[in-house]
């Protein structure tokens, strides 16, 4: 049942290339947008004062009289901005270029509209710390990960993140600016609040463990129902890919350890609560990915101990996996 077909040295290589161009790029991203919107000098009554400015409106507060001090921030501030603004404007080309070659080499894509959203959770510094990918988003990260292609059915039109902070979230609206910084025509499903809806009806669903619901923004949205299923998700070590989207641009994807990903799979296809259209899916992604990380995921061992760490739930999903698989099965690479 191996179902990975090991990418070639070429396909591998630009990996590599489009990660460490994206990391820089990212990371003067992240410098800019903890920055201030703007520093800008107004005289008032004959006298002029350094103003930190918010939003475009020209919104902001006073930082004091114009002095030394407040000309030496004003002047750092706009050096470094222009500075960062010129690496990003020169970084952008060889990143298209990375970005252009993914796609050419037909290696795993993401949706278009999972791209906005995954490089905006990326700038405020979201990923891993606050929120992961636990969708079928998920896979493309996976398939990077086994340095192959897994054979299990393509992305949906939908995005789910699970909301992961082990700190009580002070922003308190994270999740939802981060959205609506992407589209402002993203709202809550008055039927569901704990998904949300843009103009072109792509849906972006919140989940959350139980131990982990309490440190959501109380004013956050959406508001997911904590489910104890979510638990196993928080499990392992992540994955940490940079992928490409069918539009031609890069995003990061964190997800959940690989095995409880696939375990968490395999038991939802069981549930009768489940949508019986996405349970044969869920079947299908669980066994494959089970297999991926037995033949291409050497560092996920499968092993004693991890089976001993399993909850009573799962340890029938790895079971049934273990009832397919040939007695004696060797990686055909």
């Amino acid at each position: 049942m191996i179902q990975v077909r090991p990418f070639s040295d070429e396909q591998s290589r630009l990996l590599v290339n489009l990660r460490q161009r994206y990391e820089v790029w990212m990371a003067a991203e992240q410098e800019l947008a903890v920055m201030p919107y703007d520093l800008r000098r107004k005289t008032v009554s004959g006298s002029t004062y350094l103003y930190e400015i918010r939003d475009r409106s020209g919104n902001g507060k006073s930082l004091g009289p114009m002095d030394e001090v407040r000309q030496a921030q004003f002047q750092k501030y706009h050096e470094r901005k222009d500075a960062l603004q010129a690496q990003i404007k020169g970084l952008r080309p060889t990143l298209a270029e990375s970005a252009a070659l993914y796609r050419a080499l037909r290696l795993p894509m993401l949706s278009s509209e999972a791209g906005p959203i995954l490089r905006e959770c990326d700038r405020r510094r979201l990923l891993g710390s606050h929120l992961l990918v636990v969708g079928t988003n998920a896979i493309a990260a996976y398939m990077i990960e086994a340095n192959g292609t897994i054979t299990v059915p393509d992305e949906t039109e939908d995005f789910d993140l699970a909301w992961v902070s082990e700190t009580p979230d002070e922003a308190e609206r994270r999740v939802w600016d981060m959205l609506k910084a992407v589209d402002p025509t993203f709202t809550i499903n008055s039927e569901r609040d704990f998904q949300a809806r843009n103009a072109k009806a792509y849906e972006v669903e919140l989940l959350v463990a139980p131990s982990r619901a309490n440190t959501l923004g109380a004013k956050d949205q959406p508001r997911p129902v904590p489910l104890p299923e979510q638990e196993w998700l928080l499990l392992g070590r992540p994955v940490d890919q940079v992928i490409g989207c069918r539009d031609g641009s890069p995003a990061r994807i964190v997800a959940p350890d690989p095995r409880w990903f696939a375990l968490h799979k395999l038991w939802m296809s069981a549930q009768a609560k489940r949508n019986p259209l996405k349970r044969p899916k869920d079947r299908t992604q669980g066994l494959a990915l089970l297999d991926a990380v037995a033949t291409a995921m050497p560092h996920y061992p499968l092993d004693d101990p991890f089976e001993a760490s399993l909850p009573s739930e799962l340890r029938p999903c790895l079971a049934q996996w273990q009832s397919l698989r040939p007695t004696s099965q060797q990686p055909d690479w």
